[in-house]
């Protein structure tokens, strides 16, 4: 969520920080039932008293939410400010532009998503180009079709011509997609609806055939078809026929995939071909098949082959991202009339960079590149002449490459300081052309500068941080720092613009990125290191990034918050419970704290690739030896903690944030607030409306400032 505040802050003089919340630490305890029970893995026992939160229906453990919510509330209504800041934020929003995903261009038509305040959910249009006036016309919006605001558009498919859009909606940030289908030129719904084609745990996916008649869909087992446990694994690939019921659907392939495949489809440009991209859970292993024009299927990778992504080229080709051999990656091209694995030829070698997103092009492939967390851009020409750099901004993320025609180069660019931007180039350009798809932001950072600066984690490697400061910071270790990470499922924290940044900057505060092992920052080995047996180099990394601003005297434990979500809400938990003095206060959103129990929920199985399984013995011994959940200390002083969770998460059991809200209440010392704050109509944040982004925020935000002693006095109503 982008927001602003540009307002002054002061340190709360002659107030120490324990005394700024003792008045909020005396809000009345929730009591929460022990109820031991005692589980047994490879011979060790293990006790957890609070199993029984594990039951999201079962009455006492909604009731107990609910006064936890309500407790958190209490908190939140003591704050004289908050009401002051949430206006501010609301109001500021809207003074954001537009902002824009470009989807897909078929049969001319430029497909993309605009999100403009306060409209609660991104709308799907149809451009007639991306240069001013870059007119547009309404082919789908759910803030019409949903007043409420809680249906979301998953994702988005259009039929090889432009006629037809299937858009796959869900409700209240369940994810739990059905598929609906819409002419693209009058917004007209058709009859034909798909449910079960989207789902958290292996998402979902689908691609038109060749002439608009019918589509390839991702279909999950229907009620009856498997045991109930297994309704949300199994995906297959089935054809749907425009016009029939779905009863009459026709199976295409799947049967022989993994119990937690995670299927993509994408058609070529003239829908003669389709592609499935199959992942075994979220580990990073993907197998590929091909269907032809005729309607035969061709497996043409395997998991082992190490092949992570395959795109059609403009060329009657393949083109695919390999790592086996190459650990940062390499291009090879396939010819598609002989798509035999062992016949590509190489493209693009390995080089110093890790590649990410590609694009082909008339005669060339560009490549985005990441060093580290931020990226370069590179043309390569087929002729094989020299590699030209196209210029990006600095310290800089590049994402969204697309190519329809000719070398004209469509890209995303963004960075730390600077809002997303679409540009377009092509050889011959000292530099990109902007086009009309450019956001604005109504706060300015010409005074904020960003450095990169390294840290030595337990073992001496060596982690990158980014760290975005004042020009002229006074380094005394007295500012507000909020550090935030991720490391996992090979996923790289690039620059990214946030205008809500200014609450930080304008209290002489710093934000910090870290670039931890477990993502892809600096390619597969990276990432190896920090999954399965090895996620402890994770927070090994983490905390040495804390160590690295209080060294340096960014900051100190008084002053320092940390924050995450998801797997970033797991390093969160094994943060404060390996580390509780090294901050002051976290927020984790969405987080896994039981480790030893996570696989039990649908899309924990899909986790166990990236994870480890307590099935095998080696794993269970490092999961168990991390577990945020299983190594809270009674009688520790731990930090301020605000747990937010949406009820209608289908990624991370919302229980995990229960029973770890209730092990800490009962085990901290520290008298700082363990808060636990669970949307309603939200899940693990996609699709979320823009008011319940807006009323986190600000939640998240008044409890750091709280926490942080920051002078809130610019939002307190007298």
């Amino acid at each position: 969520m982008c927001s602003r505040i540009h307002v002054v802050f002061s340190a709360i003089l002659g107030l120490g920080l324990a005394a700024a919340s003792a008045g909020f630490a005396q809000l009345p305890a929730i009591p929460t039932a022990r109820e031991p029970v005692t589980n047994i893995y490879h011979g060790v026992a293990v006790v957890d008293d609070y199993q029984w939160l594990e039951d999201g229906t079962n009455p006492a453990v909604r009731d107990w939410t609910r006064r936890q919510n309500e407790r958190t509330r209490a908190w939140f209504d003591k704050l004289e400010f908050h009401d002051g800041l949430e206006q501010e934020l609301s109001e500021l929003i809207a003074d954001e532009s537009a902002s824009y995903g470009l989807a897909d261009c078929r049969g001319g038509i430029i497909f993309a998503t605009r999100f403009k305040p306060p409209a609660q959910q991104p709308v799907l249009v149809r451009l007639k180009s991306v240069y001013p006036p870059a007119l547009r016309k309404v082919v789908f919006d759910p803030n019409v079709w949903n007043t409420n605001g809680t249906t979301a558009m998953d994702w988005s498919a259009p039929s090889t011509d432009g006629r037809l859009m299937a858009i796959c909606l869900s409700e209240n940030g369940s994810e739990n997609g059905v598929l609906h289908f819409f002419e693209t030129e009058t917004g007209r719904a058709l009859p034909d609806i798909i449910p079960g084609v989207q789902y958290p745990t292996g998402g979902g996916s689908a691609a038109w055939n060749a002439d608009g008649t019918g589509i390839f869909y991702t279909r999950y087992p229907h009620e009856g078809e498997r045991p109930e446990g297994d309704l949300y694994f199994y995906q297959q690939i089935w054809f749907h026929k425009l016009g029939t019921p779905v009863s009459a659907d026709t199976y295409e392939l799947g049967r022989d995939f993994p119990r937690i495949a995670e299927i993509e489809l994408t058609a070529s440009e003239d829908g003669q071909w389709l592609l499935a991209t199959v992942a075994n859970g979220d580990g990073g292993d993907f197998a590929h098949y091909l269907r032809d024009a005729s309607g035969s299927w061709h497996q043409l990778t395997r998991f082992e082959d190490g092949i992570k992504v395959i795109k059609f080229g403009k060329d009657a080709a393949l083109y695919l991202l390999s790592k086996k051999n190459a650990p940062r990656g390499k291009i090879l091209r396939l010819p598609l009339a002989d798509p035999d694995l062992t016949k590509a030829t190489m493209v693009v070698p390995e080089g110093r960079g890790v590649m990410g997103d590609y694009a082909s092009s008339a005669s060339g492939l560009y490549v985005a590149v990441m060093e580290g967390g931020p990226s370069r851009l590179w043309f390569y020409p087929k002729d094989r002449g020299s590699a030209v750099e196209v210029p990006v901004l600095p310290v800089s993320s590049v994402n969204g490459l697309h190519c329809w025609h000719g070398d004209e180069l469509l890209f995303e660019n963004t960075s730390f300081l600077v809002p997303s931007g679409w540009n377009e180039w092509e050889p011959g350009l000292a530099k990109p052309r902007p086009t009309a798809l450019q956001s604005t932001s109504p706060a300015n950072f010409d005074d904020i500068e960003v450095v990169r600066e390294f840290t030595t984690s337990k073992d001496g490697t060596k982690i990158p941080i980014s760290i975005l400061r004042k020009k002229g910071i006074n380094l005394d270790g007295k500012n507000p720092t909020l550090l935030t990470g991720y490391g996992g499922y090979g996923i790289s924290l690039k620059p990214a613009f946030s205008s809500i940044r200014r609450i930080w900057f304008d209290a002489g505060g710093v934000y910090a990125v870290a670039n931890l092992r477990g993502g892809g920052e600096f390619g597969e080995e990276w990432h190896l290191a920090g999954n399965l047996t090895h996620k402890q180099n994770v927070f090994d990394d983490f905390i040495a990034c804390a160590e690295h601003l209080i060294q340096r005297k960014y900051t100190s434990p008084d002053k320092l918050a940390v924050m995450g979500s998801s797997n970033g809400g797991l390093l969160m938990g094994a943060f404060l419970t390996q580390r509780p003095d090294l901050a002051r206060a976290v927020v984790s959103r969405v987080g896994i704290y039981d480790m030893l129990r996570v696989e039990l929920d649908p899309n924990g199985a899909f986790n166990t690739t990236e994870f480890g399984s307590v099935k095998d013995a080696d794993q269970f011994k490092a999961l168990f030896a991390y577990s945020p959940y299983h190594h809270v200390k009674d009688g520790t002083a731990y930090p301020a903690v605000l747990f937010p969770c949406g009820e209608n998460d289908g990624r991370v059991n919302p229980a995990h944030s229960r029973k770890m809200t209730a092990r800490l209440q009962a085990a901290t010392s520290s008298g700082l607030p363990v808060l636990l704050r669970t949307t309603a109509t939200a899940g693990h944040g996609m699709g979320s409306s823009l008011k319940d982004r807006v009323a986190e925020q600000a939640d998240i935000y008044a409890f750091l400032l709280q926490e942080l002693g920051v002078d809130t006095s610019p939002w307190t109503f007298k």
